[in-house]
């Protein structure tokens, strides 16, 4: 009975510690990869692996190797600097970069700059490409020519980043402010463009008056001119008509007005009645 329960005992302490060899083994020597990660191997004997692992479950040697994480989806980075323009104007610039890791230089990458590479690359070519395409324009064009000045702040980011094994998916500007005296010296130049479309305005107004009025002197030049040649052919009739019309105006205007008395000019009334009657009796 007594070596039953040996055996018992001994074969649950084999099974025990084949569990704990399992349980070691799986989390010593197994790995998982994410979506969207890659794993670089350091081993201790050979260095850093060439092949780049993907996602998946994966083996290692236990305190041999080593696997590194890698993010390779694309990442936003926001990168600000102040520069001088062609003609001297100082400006504040913001550039938005979106970029990954070449996945199959990821080793070169470990080995030459290290899992922080985006802290380390970006930041330190970013500004210097800003400064010297910003400096290629004048103030007034960067405003004007933005699309062109952003793709060749693209096109020479991109170049640079890619002897550092950086893809850029995405640059563009999205900030920009010029100094004070600049924004200024723009805002005396509108108020000034407007002043000058103002007296503009009123230049052409008084000219367009002034032909008006050159307009309405010859009509009635022309006028004049008619009704002289007129009186030539036709005597003082026309001026008979006019005068008979003028006075028909007349009464038609007094003829509408309550407050007005007719009196007849040969003085048929009866005010002088009474004073007629005297002078009979005389």
């Amino acid at each position: 009975m007594q070596s039953q329960i040996q055996r018992a005992l001994s074969g649950i302490g084999t099974v025990a510690v084949g569990l704990g060899i399992t349980a070691w083994v799986g989390s010593e020597a197994l790995y998982n990869v994410d979506g969207g990660e890659r794993v670089v191997i350091f081993d201790r004997f050979r260095g850093i692996l060439a092949e780049v692992k993907g996602e998946g479950t994966h083996l290692k040697i236990p305190y041999i190797q080593y696997p590194t994480y890698f993010d390779i989806r694309s990442r936003p980075r926001i990168i600000n600097t102040t520069t001088g323009t062609k003609d001297l104007q100082m400006i504040s610039i913001a550039l938005r970069i979106l970029s990954h890791p070449d996945e199959s230089r990821l080793p070169t990458i470990l080995d030459n700059i290290g899992v922080d590479y985006d802290e380390r690359v970006l930041p330190s070519i970013g500004p210097e490409v800003l400064k010297a395409v910003v400096a290629q324009y004048n103030a007034d064009q960067l405003l004007t020519m933005r699309e062109s000045v952003s793709k060749q702040i693209s096109d020479e980011l991109a170049q640079r980043a890619k002897s550092f094994h950086v893809i850029l998916d995405d640059v563009s500007i999205t900030h920009l402010t010029f100094g004070q005296e600049y924004t200024q010296a723009i805002e005396f130049k509108q108020v000034a463009q407007q002043e000058a479309e103002r007296s503009k305005f009123v230049v052409m107004k008084a000219e367009q008056e002034k032909r008006v009025r050159v307009i309405e002197a010859e009509g009635e030049s022309e006028a004049a001119q008619l009704i002289s040649d007129a009186l030539k052919k036709s005597g003082s009739g026309l001026i008979e008509v006019r005068r008979i019309d003028a006075a028909k105006e007349i009464a038609e205007t007094l003829s509408a007005s309550r407050n007005i008395a007719y009196l007849p000019g040969a003085g048929g009334m009866l005010f002088n009645l009474g004073l007629g009657g005297v002078a009979q009796q005389e």
